[in-house]
């Protein structure tokens, strides 16, 4: 190691390792990859590697004919995506449950166990209708209010956008 070379201690001559320490903790909190700070002559850049795992994908078999069936759904070719998919959405009756962030929708509390809500379950307000993951953190999303649950349009362990509608609600 020449004398050029910073070494990491806790003085003017070199870089601090409690600073190096902060931006990697700044690193996980944030979920960033990469953060660098510039001071003078001094340049400190902290980087992670990540890796992305593809989620796994779990198929279902399409749901049977509902005797009601919306005469504009009846439009969408057979064998369509999922309902919130952008392609095939149509103006709905209800009130649709929006995602307030990107993350990934969870329809029970665990795998083993049962679904938070299904299609025609009442619902009362501020009960947790599914949740969606966001950097590690689970968020309950609520009912807004009583009524009964018509459609749930997001599939488990599906990727979501903000502003994704999740659930269709009925007075």
């Amino acid at each position: 190691m020449s004398d050029k070379t910073p070494r990491l201690k806790n003085d003017d001559s070199g870089i601090d390792a409690a600073l190096v320490r902060q931006l990697a903790d700044i690193l996980n909190d944030t979920d960033l990859t990469e953060i660098e700070v510039e001071k003078d002559d001094l340049k400190i850049k902290v980087k992670r590697d990540v890796t992305v795992a593809a989620a796994p994908v779990h198929y279902a078999a399409a749901p049977a004919p509902v005797a009601h069936a919306v005469p504009a759904m009846a439009a969408a070719p057979s064998g369509a995506a999922m309902p919130s998919d952008p392609a095939t959405i149509v103006a709905r009756a209800g009130e649709e449950v929006k995602s307030p962030m990107v993350g990934t929708a969870y329809l029970q509390p665990s795998p083993e166990a049962p679904p938070f809500v299904q299609p025609g379950d009442k619902v009362k307000k501020g009960q947790t209708l599914l949740i969606v993951e966001a950097m590690k953190t689970m968020n309950p999303i609520q009912a807004p209010r009583d009524g009964v649950v018509s459609e749930v349009l997001v599939g488990d362990a599906q990727p979501v956008e903000f502003g994704e509608p999740l659930v269709l609600l009925e007075a």
